[in-house]
């Protein structure tokens, strides 16, 4: 059971849940017993004298003693649960049985099943068990299990979520900076720059000037006055647009988007900024998932390698 907020409640359940029991017994008792019904003429009748449909009688005749025992079983069940395993309230149970524990039980029995499984890929570079079939499946399948939620499950991401099947890496695509971009996670922010750039004519300009930089549509004379305030934005994304690795700041020079392309995405991007988070997964899965996912991951974007 999880934890209690209060004690008021921790007994309100265990009430709740023996008052049901008792309450089930009792319904099962007074319909155990045999009703006889008395007509005008003194005599027992068969019936409960309920009719439907003009023809249809209600016979007044017990429940089957076989199917009331089934019951009154399913009861003496339930007690007998209630006091070897947790259900009444803070109750823990005679046999100290914990969801939790069970879950700790199985990790522990994984772990000794798969472990030196995980430890011998761990010795190899990872490119090396990026060629090997059974690490791929392996790393699949954790990559559905943990990844797919964010990236989709063919890896191409989505709005806010980079497609990992393309060589553009906002931190770096080697395999090294690609297991530590699991184990540790990541923090990219943009700064809100509307009020550094001074007005939202500013704004649009610039935004006209990002997209000239990758070949998109854009106006030639908002470009030629963006260019000059993009200035502001050089010292994450470089004088020449081609970002920085070491910031996490992307590319502007090609067409990947990661929040899309348009004039207007771009503008709400320059104005309001963005801040995505990576989640770190080191301790949850531990390095030797982590380098078998790590892996997986770099082979998607890099199928020419392999062979």
């Amino acid at each position: 059971m999880s934890d209690f907020t209060s004690g008021f409640w921790n007994w309100y359940v265990a009430l709740i849940t023996l008052l049901s029991i008792a309450g089930c017994g009792l319904l099962l008792w007074s319909q155990s017993k045999h009703k006889v019904r008395i007509g005008a003429d003194g005599q027992p009748e068969k019936t409960t004298g309920h009719v439907w449909d003009e023809d249809l009688t209600e016979l007044n005749t017990p429940m089957p003693r076989w199917w009331m025992g089934l019951f009154y079983l399913t009861i003496v069940f339930a007690i007998g649960y209630l006091v070897l395993y947790p259900g009444l309230g803070a109750y823990a149970g005679k046999l100290g049985w914990k969801s939790s524990g069970a879950y700790q039980l199985e990790v522990k029995q994984a772990n000794a099943d798969y472990g030196p499984l995980f430890d011998k890929y761990l010795q190899q570079d990872i490119k090396a068990v990026a060629r090997d079939p059974q690490a791929q499946a392996i790393g699949e399948r954790l990559f559905l299990n943990y990844c797919a939620q964010c990236h989709g499950s063919d890896a191409r991401g989505n709005k806010g979520y980079p497609n990992l099947t393309d060589k553009d890496w906002l931190y770096g695509g080697e395999p090294s900076v690609i297991k530590e971009t699991i184990m540790k996670g990541r923090n990219g922010q943009m700064p809100p720059m509307g009020a550094a750039l001074g007005s939202d004519t500013d704004v649009e300009n610039v935004a006209h000037y990002v997209r000239s930089l990758s070949g998109l549509t854009a106006d030639p004379v908002k470009v030629a006055f963006g260019k000059p305030k993009f200035g502001a934005c050089a010292a994450c994304h470089g004088a020449d647009a081609h970002g920085n690795p070491a910031l996490g700041a992307p590319n502007l020079t090609d067409k990947v988007w990661l929040y899309g392309g348009s004039a207007e995405t771009v503008m709400e991007t320059i104005r309001k900024g963005r801040n995505n988070t990576m989640p770190a997964w080191g301790e949850f899965l531990g390095e030797g998932k982590s380098h078998v996912l790590a892996a997986y991951v770099w082979s998607l974007s890099n199928q020419d390698q392999l062979k």
